[in-house]
């Protein structure tokens, strides 16, 4: 009797030790955090003002792929959003713009669903790791996802998550569509009832150092840039008090107080909904937006954007403290990229005589339908956006006309009168290729066979489709839209640093592969990180 009693106290005293080596085989958090228009070269550009616990802790503890790419273009927020989260491309997802033509409908729709109060990721066309989270726990696992912009947190959030929150540029507070839930639970309620937005809507966005401290040489009464926040100048400090009360909080999101109004709501999300505290691994992903709107309004020569990256540092570092405090350092899986990068600031570059110039959107449109009616009798140009020439098929079939015959004819005029557009690839040639994990092709892998057009285009570097004197953009196959940050940080991460090519479809398979579930259904990327043993 006494052995047995001496075997039952045994038991007891392992099967705890027992569960808490079975539950250290997966980690009790995966955190996604993507920094919209962030460069590869911000991690360093202005690392002198990094502190050691924001950029640097995860730098100097991870896994840090230095030589990250987008496979495809166009690289702008919905489709990098949903590459990153599918481990695919808009070849397969479907994402080929944040607004793109519909030929059935004959107009411009959003990436969502388009209809206000019904946002949903309905046209994503495959999975995302998110979705495969829930279909491996049978839904117990919690995914949340937070960010500003619609796009940046609809995506993310996949097709069925506990919740997929962004901002209200009218009322100031986080909320949600119907798609989701009809009302956002007690938390999100208790938060927005704090008005931390007119908080931050009333503060002065002063410089963090001494002018002389700061990288950027281009004088702060800059040409590049508006007199955004209208108060007849374009120096610090900056206020909202000259902008009209209804717009208050969209030119909030143009500030850093964003970011931090975005780590506060985090943090919330994190208490409210429990994150981490389950028996299953749970998913919070979270996208910054404010660097994107910086970067269109002042571009990347400025002070505001370097000032924005000196506070997002120890945003950043907050966001990893209340990170440690909820979860446990080592219980969450991290990783923290882009959805693209930015192009130099394009009127800085033509004054510096650096390669800038346009093709000129109303000129090349022009050019094309009086060709189509020259050589054809009808204008065949139904619509040109992202890059892409949609003809009217219908035009075309009512014509007898050969589809293939247009379209090589046409790629053939565009050759002969623009010499600003470098690569013509033809729907009839697209729809023959395979896309690869590679950026052999970014225009193939950018190119969806539903959706897209049935001429897709390029033009030189340094090109827009109608010049940019002021601020900056992206969209383009070319580096400095498609070189981005990629760090893994945390559970069973490495300390590396790896300089070899690697690509924005990797994340998705990497994180799966980590955690030990199926990747998404149309994953192309391949798994970067061999997990070490705890």
């Amino acid at each position: 009797m006494k052995y047995r009693a001496y075997i039952a106290v045994l038991i007891l005293f392992l099967i705890p030790s027992i569960f808490t080596a079975q539950n250290s085989d997966k980690p009790k958090l995966v955190v996604g955090i993507i920094i919209d228009q962030m460069r590869f070269d911000n991690l360093y550009k202005y690392q002198k003002h990094y502190g050691k616990d924001g950029f640097n802790r995860l730098i100097n503890n991870g896994s840090n792929f230095t030589y990250a790419h987008f496979n495809y273009e166009p690289t702008s927020t919905a489709p990098g959003h949903a590459s990153i989260y599918t481990g695919t491309t808009p070849f397969f997802h479907g994402i080929i713009g944040n607004y793109f033509y519909n030929r059935k409908l004959k107009k411009s729709v959003s990436n969502l669903s388009g209809i206000e109060g019904m946002e949903s990721p309905t046209r994503l066309l495959s999975t995302t790791m998110t979705d495969q989270l829930k279909l491996a726990t049978s839904g117990r696992a919690k995914v949340i996802s937070i960010s500003f912009k619609d796009r940046g947190a609809a995506l993310p959030a996949g097709h069925n998550p506990n919740g997929a929150y962004w901002f209200d540029g009218k009322s100031g507070d986080f909320f949600t569509s119907k798609y989701y839930m009809e009302t956002v639970p007690n938390w999100v309620s208790d938060f927005n009832n704090k008005k931390l937005s007119d908080k931050y809507a009333s503060k002065e966005w002063n410089l963090s150092k001494p002018v002389s401290e700061y990288i950027t040489t281009v004088p702060d009464e800059s040409p590049y840039e508006t007199d955004f926040f209208n108060e007849g100048k374009k120096t610090f400090p900056h206020k909202l008090d000259k902008v009209k009360s209804e717009d208050k909080y969209y030119f909030l999101e143009n500030t850093p107080f964003a970011n931090q109004l975005l780590v506060d709501f985090v943090d919330a999300a994190l208490k409210g909904e429990k994150l981490g505290k389950g028996n299953e691994t749970d998913f919070l992903a979270i996208s910054f937006s404010t660097p994107d709107h910086l970067g269109h309004e002042f571009g990347n020569f400025s002070f505001e954007m370097e000032d924005m990256y000196i506070k997002l540092d120890s945003q950043i570092a907050e966001l990893l403290k209340n990170l440690d405090k909820a979860v446990g350092k080592g219980n969450y899986l991290l990783f923290l990229t882009a959805d693209h990068a930015g192009m130099d600031s394009p009127g800085y570059m033509k004054d510096n005589r650096m390669p800038a110039g346009e093709l000129g959107s109303k000129l090349f449109v022009d050019s094309l339908k009086t060709f189509s009616i020259r050589k054809y009798g009808v204008d065949l140009i139904e619509n040109f956006s992202n890059k892409q020439i949609f003809l009217n098929w219908e035009i075309i079939e009512n014509n007898n006309l050969d589809i293939r015959k247009v379209e090589d004819e046409i790629s053939f005029f565009i050759r002969t009168r623009f010499t600003a557009i470098t690569s013509i690839f033809t729907r009839g040639y697209l729809e023959t290729q395979v896309p690869t994990r590679e950026s052999i092709n970014p225009i193939l892998n950018g190119f969806n066979p539903t959706y897209s057009g049935d001429i897709a285009i390029n033009w030189h570097p340094g090109f827009l489709t109608n010049f940019w004197g002021i601020g900056t953009t992206h969209g383009s196959s070319y580096n400095y839209d498609r070189h981005i940050p990629l760090i893994f940080y945390g559970w069973k991460i490495p300390k590396q640093t790896v300089n070899t090519p690697v690509y924005i479809v990797d994340i998705a398979a990497t994180i799966c592969n980590l955690i030990g579930i199926q990747e998404p259904n149309a994953c192309i990327g391949i798994p970067l990180i061999a997990p070490k043993s705890r």
